[in-house]
């Protein structure tokens, strides 16, 4: 089945199904309770590749502490990385404050309203600038993401293998609500979240679904200690850094090596510290 196969009373029961589960079932989050663009932006990169539970307690100290742009923009990497503590891949909290600067210096302090002007930012990808266009300014744009995704393959296509997302875009599109896209893309997001609770998750059946690589023992956990530790202290002897990770020496100092090409370590002789 493609998009251009439904009928309307078709993409008109769709509709109703999933926005009435929404209604019944809807979950609540500080980030659903604001259109600010900002803490929009915020909410979307802590959730990329990042438990909705984890999330929660860090966005609502993250603005707490960082209420706007500006006061972003002004605040020393170090203190965004050590407010970002315990999300992970600390290149987002890099990319974020990059953002916020460049919000600050180009756009008069606030984000911009095209999906354009969105993408042009630091770290900001397609589905980013699409997902901040509809739920701070309910626009009717046309993204998918593992939930979403989830939906489409369950309702159109129960028995499919390698599904692509090339398929499911045509669907999405026809069947967005675009009298509320902020509401509507809530309402699939849950309805995915339910459906795998129920069904298993669909989106295994996806050409793009994949697996995440452990996290224990991982560049990534070793990345991460190295930013916690040096975040505790205002530097540190590279030797005792090593000592306190316990991991491979030379591969503990090659992670240090691409850490402050990314900008997130500083390497001054044999002292290490956060910028």
């Amino acid at each position: 089945m493609t998009a251009f196969q439904l009928r309307p009373e078709q993409i008109n029961v769709f509709q109703k199904h999933v926005l009435e589960h929404y209604r019944r079932h809807g979950r609540k989050f500080p980030w659903r309770d604001t259109i600010d663009p900002y803490q929009i932006l915020v909410s979307e990169i802590m959730l990329q590749q990042t438990q909705v539970d984890r999330v929660i307690p860090k966005f609502e100290a993250f603005i707490n502490r960082f209420q706007n742009p500006a006061e972003l923009a002004a605040a020393p990497l170090r203190d965004v990385l050590a407010m970002w503590q315990g999300l992970g891949y600390n290149r987002r909290a890099q990319a974020l404050h990059r953002c916020a600067i460049l919000i600050v210096n180009e756009h008069g302090g606030r984000l911009p309203k095209t999906r354009e002007g969105l993408q042009a930012l630091p770290g900001i990808g397609p589905y980013t600038a699409a997902a901040v266009s509809v739920f701070a300014y309910n626009r009717p744009c046309v993204f998918i993401e593992t939930n979403i995704r989830a939906v489409y393959i369950h309702c159109f296509f129960p028995d499919a293998q390698d599904v692509s997302d090339a398929q499911l875009k045509p669907l999405i599109e026809a069947t967005l609500y675009k009298r509320d896209p902020r509401r509507w893309y809530n309402a699939l997001m849950d309805y995915g979240v339910q459906i795998k609770k129920l069904h298993g998750n669909p989106a295994r059946r996806s050409r793009h679904h994949s697996v995440q690589s452990r996290f224990e023992g991982s560049d990534r956990q070793i990345r991460g200690m190295i930013v916690r530790i040096l975040g505790e202290t205002k530097e540190m002897n590279t030797r005792e850094l090593m000592r306190r990770i316990g991991r491979e020496p030379e591969r503990v100092r090659a992670i240090i090596e691409q850490l402050a090409a990314e900008g997130l370590v500083v390497i001054n002789r044999t002292r290490l510290s956060l910028p």
